[in-house]
């Protein structure tokens, strides 16, 4: 366990962390909540239901895919985090602990999506990667393997939905999630384009080179909303935005830049509110 410091209310706080298992931990009790509107925007759109059959790529501690099958889809999920993983099983029916649960409940299996063929042989009708790109230059590189990889699960004429940040003076989270770019490039003052939200064709950009069909989009308010700033810093850090800046600086010296940084955003009762808008496109296979 390292012992790190953060300020909090305006007084330094010590926290104890253990990684990685207190991050992803953070990011089921914090930070995964925040993107729920995006979720349940996609699922209205598109009718998600009984007839359902979905594979959630990079499904972490399992809300999405639960949301979906509360509307009575069978849903499998995947994602290469052990951790979140280990958390999604906590939330599945019956108290299963295993990667699936009895009668064609939710699965949440560890790997890519080879690792997730459809469980009775039936193909999936929609695949879903709802970590939003944009927040470096190349976060679409890995979408576009993991969607190559996917899509022979699907059946043909089904739906894949990208998700990515909004325009950039929309989402207030943008200069907070600046420090992690200049931190990770040695603390150089920080330009514009030092952490950029998604342009307008970067999701159709993904979808093209996946071999996709863009076929409709949307934008969601997905506003984040902390009780204090030490819950904000916790949160934002569980994301993996701050890994690399992590790898350079000290870690407490990232959670004070981050929390420097939200202090503007603070509220007379001491919360945080960052709105942020999103965006999704539709595609078919």
């Amino acid at each position: 366990m390292t012992p790190t410091l953060v300020r909090h209310h305006g007084h330094p706080r010590t926290l104890t962390r253990t990684a990685p298992e207190s991050r992803a931990r953070d990011w089921a009790e914090i930070q995964e909540r925040m993107l729920a509107p995006l979720y349940e925007a996609v699922y209205e759109r598109l009718e998600v239901g009984a007839g359902t059959r979905l594979l959630s790529l990079g499904c972490g501690s399992g809300l999405a895919p639960l949301m979906a099958a509360g509307r009575g889809a069978r849903v499998t999920g995947v994602d290469t985090d052990s951790e979140r993983l280990a958390l999604a099983r906590t939330r599945l029916p019956h108290g299963t602990g295993g990667s699936g649960s009895p009668a064609g409940g939710p699965r949440f299996l560890e790997g890519g999506p080879s690792a997730a063929p459809p469980p009775d042989g039936t193909p999936y009708n929609l695949l879903t990667a709802f970590t939003p790109i944009g927040c470096s230059f190349d976060d679409g590189e890995g979408l576009v393997a993991a969607l190559r990889s996917a899509v022979p699960l699907a059946a043909r004429g089904g739906v894949v939905v990208l998700t990515g940040w909004g325009p950039p003076e929309r989402c207030t989270a943008a200069p907070v999630l600046g420090v992690a770019a200049r931190l990770a490039d040695g603390g150089r003052a920080s330009r514009a384009g030092d952490w950029r939200t998604a342009g307008r064709d970067d999701l159709e950009d993904v979808a093209f080179r996946a071999g996709l069909h863009p076929d409709g989009s949307g934008r969601v308010a997905c506003p984040f909303g902390y009780p204090d700033l030490d819950s904000a810093v916790r949160g934002l850090l569980s994301t993996r935005l701050f890994d690399a800046a992590a790898r350079v600086a000290d870690r407490s010296r990232v959670e004070r830049e981050v929390a420097k940084a939200l202090r503007p955003h603070r509220r007379r009762d001491g919360s945080v509110w960052l709105p942020n808008v999103f965006r999704y496109l539709v595609c078919t296979i």
